[in-house]
């Protein structure tokens, strides 16, 4: 008798299980499907890859086809992702008429939550809750995807710039001036430090993007023939030192902000999932562009030994007559981190004047 009373709850809870179908229930039956439905795509996804990348390491296919079948297997998955949730999509909207029309009934809200399961036992209800280690789990492990992806998909990215090379002046903007330059050609120096942003002009991953940023640039001339500078009211004049100068140098200081059109030919990276990453700065860079600044201050270094013997270093404080507002051109060719840079003033460094600063030299950008 025990055995067959038994026997009727078991018949009785079945019964209740398969019977009992409210909204809600049917809502997390169809999202399960398609949360199924996405993973076997993916999964099978993720196995074509690895057997594409695996001919490719054989030698059996090359590069380019290589990318064309990693790019038509994503787009067949895509597509298949799309055929069969759409027919659960469209489950899912018979279900909601149905619960329009009052053909399905409905649990109240305050009892359909996620982390709860109910069954059924004759005519009593019976739930648990999911053990809150895990809940906290299943948040932390969607947030890490969530970075991740962000990660992924980032379009905006930071660099360090460091660069360094000669420095020198252009009389009218004639390049072969620098042929009979007052100045030291190797030995009149740049330096420039600085940071910038780099984003992508298109919202997928591209070729293309604008860099911008600022920096902070120390611009060295070393005069020839024991000269130095003499500023005579609104004009600066090169005269000859009554000593023998060891040294006379003319520094500025310049805050500037970059404005570039790089393109990068880095080859963008498709994910086990089809996903075509963006990657910048592992092949060859260009870029060209323009910067507007203002000058932090000038110093005049003169080095000489004086009649008693004595070596004396004296630091003259001034604008000599240079223009406080400075802006022109600037262009770099790189191959990933290093390239070459040029930058040149368009608007002349001393007030009155026909000579403009030019900078050529070799730039770091460290992603």
């Amino acid at each position: 008798m025990k055995r067959i009373l038994f026997i009727l709850v078991l018949l009785s809870t079945t019964m209740t299980f398969t019977q009992t179908k409210t909204f809600e229930s049917e809502v997390r039956k169809i999202s399960k499907r398609i949360g199924q439905i996405t993973k076997e795509e993916k999964d099978s996804l993720k196995i074509k890859i690895t057997e594409i990348k695996e001919k490719l390491d054989k030698g059996a296919i090359t590069e380019n086809t290589a990318q064309s079948l990693k790019m038509e297997v994503a787009n067949y998955h895509a597509k298949k992702i799309e055929k069969r949730v759409g027919a659960q999509e469209q489950l899912l909207q018979q279900l909601v008429q149905d619960k329009t029309d009052g053909k399905m009934a409905s649990v109240e809200d305050d009892d359909f939550e996620d982390d709860k399961n109910t069954f059924t036992i004759g005519h009593k209800s019976y739930k648990f809750s999911i053990n809150e280690n895990k809940k906290k789990k299943g948040l932390y492990e969607r947030d890490e995807h969530s970075k991740e992806e962000h990660k992924r998909n980032r379009s905006t990215t930071t660099q360090f710039v460091f660069a360094g090379g000669v420095n020198n002046l252009l009389i009218n903007d004639h390049f072969s001036s620098l042929d009979n330059t007052e100045y030291e050609f190797w030995q009149s120096h740049f330096y420039e430090i600085g940071f910038t942003w780099k984003s992508r002009l298109n919202k997928e991953a591209s070729q293309l993007y604008f860099k911008y940023g600022f920096s902070f640039l120390w611009n060295n001339l070393r005069l020839k023939n024991n000269q130095y500078h003499v500023v005579n009211g609104e004009r600066t004049d090169l005269d000859t030192y009554p000593s023998h100068l060891s040294d006379s140098r003319l520094r500025h200081v310049q805050m500037t902000f970059p404005v570039h059109l790089e393109w990068d030919f880095s080859k963008n990276k498709i994910d086990d999932d089809g996903f075509v990453e963006d990657r910048t700065g592992e092949s060859f860079r260009f870029g060209i562009g323009v910067f507007g600044g203002f000058k932090l201050g000038s110093r005049q270094y003169l080095e000489y030994v004086n009649a008693a013997g004595i070596k004396v270093e004296e630091l003259q404080k001034g604008d000599f007559n240079m223009n406080t507002i400075n802006y022109g051109l600037s262009s770099y060719l790189a191959y990933k981190s290093l390239g070459l840079y040029v930058k040149y003033d368009l608007n002349p460094l001393f007030r009155n004047t026909s000579t403009n600063n030019i900078s050529m030299g070799i730039r770091f950008d460290f992603n």
